[in-house]
């Protein structure tokens, strides 16, 4: 099904049956696409193993577009760059360097 391998903005809501959790995650990742994932059940175990599983960057259990300011935003595959919000956002913008000066004697190593 097209719509569903697709990023659809809007409101839209795509119910599909299944037999396995195997094939819930192999249709969901079939896609260029990953920003975000919801899972609604009343098994948290199989959610959290079904989520870590799943391309996508934003996931949601039992809920479904919650967007903190605090929390990272971003997707997977051809769903954005980088990260926005949280101090992954701050991430994207810098470039770490590490600088350690020794400031008392140093005895030689060699």
């Amino acid at each position: 099904m097209k719509a569903v391998q697709e990023e659809v903005f809007g409101p839209a809501l795509f119910l599909l049956d299944f037999e396995s959790e195997e094939e819930v995650v192999r249709r969901a990742n079939d896609t260029i696409y990953g920003l975000a994932a919801g899972i609604f059940t009343r098994d948290l175990q199989r959610a959290h193993r079904v989520i870590g599983s799943l391309q996508a960057g934003v996931c949601w259990i039992n809920n479904f577009n919650i967007l903190p300011p605090e929390l990272p935003f971003g997707g997977y595959k051809q769903s954005g760059v980088g990260r926005e919000n949280g101090t992954a956002a701050l991430d994207w913008y810098s470039q770490v360097k590490t600088v350690y000066v020794e400031m008392g004697d140093v005895d030689s190593p060699f």
